[in-house]
């Protein structure tokens, strides 16, 4: 319940006391440091034997900077599953997706919470009913600071969305659509060894919305090294056809190595 009632306050800002729990950026932000660059690379993997033969591996490596008046981020997101035909012992692929995102803000000052940002996204996934989709949006993002721990970002801009949607096996020709992208994260410092994680976002279009969320705990086995777990969706508002489900989920428990 209270993690509950957390989420809502990051979420929708405006029911918040802005004079008791918001703080300008530049509370977490030096701005003479030269930062380096901030990387991380997970893995996992999973394997089930006797009624139920199964391979699955999940592998997503992350990269970002916040330095002056710009913030960088970047993901790469891969995830695979394989099961065995207990009758024929053929083996048969049941999820193969590649997800890739960059987004660069640009602050107006280096102290400021708001910003102006640019997001690519490209992803591969046939199970979804398109051989791709992909996206470039621009628009208006704001940083607001809750606490020392706590903090969430937020984002609303136009763009333009291009798929390939497959129907019946085959790909048909890439079309391409206006939308409106709408995004929201938030993140929370638990303690010095555990953090949790959200997001969710949406890119509107005429004629199909594709949402994405993802909730994730996080805890440190050394320094290098942490325990994930995670719960990602993805939903697509129009699929080929009825055989193709409009909402895939994944959970993950992977190993994270930061560097």
């Amino acid at each position: 319940m209270r993690l509950s009632i957390l989420m809502a306050s990051l979420l929708f800002p405006v029911s918040v006391n802005a004079q008791t729990l918001m703080f300008d950026d530049a509370d977490d932000i030096d701005t003479e440091t030269v930062e380096e660059w901030e990387a991380s690379a997970e893995f996992g993997l999973l394997f089930t034997t006797g009624n139920t033969e199964t391979e699955s591996l999940k592998a997503k490596f992350d990269v970002s900077r916040d330095y002056k008046k710009w913030r960088h981020k970047g993901v790469l997101d891969y995830y695979t599953s394989e099961q065995e035909d207990q009758n024929t012992g053929e083996t048969f692929e049941t999820a193969d997706n590649l997800f890739l995102s960059v987004q660069s803000n640009y602050k107006f000052s280096a102290d400021s919470k708001s910003s102006l940002f640019v997001f690519g996204s490209y992803e591969e996934d046939e199970y979804s009913g398109y051989e791709y989709q992909s996206t470039l949006a621009v628009g208006y993002g704001a940083r607001y600071r809750y606490s020392d721990d706590i903090y969430a970002d937020y984002e609303v801009g136009p763009g333009y969305a291009w798929s390939k949607p497959i129907i019946d096996g085959v790909p048909q020709e890439s079309e391409g659509s206006a939308i409106l992208r709408l995004a929201g994260s938030a993140h929370w410092k638990i303690s010095e060894n555990a953090k949790f994680n959200a997001l969710l976002s949406s890119e509107i279009g005429e004629d199909n919305t594709k949402s994405r969320a993802e909730a994730s705990v996080s805890s440190n086995l050394n320094s290098s090294l942490a325990l994930k777990v995670s719960l990602s969706a993805t939903h697509n508002s129009d699929v080929a056809n009825e055989t193709i489900e409009k909402l895939d989920t994944e959970t993950a428990v992977t190993i994270v190595y930061s560097f």
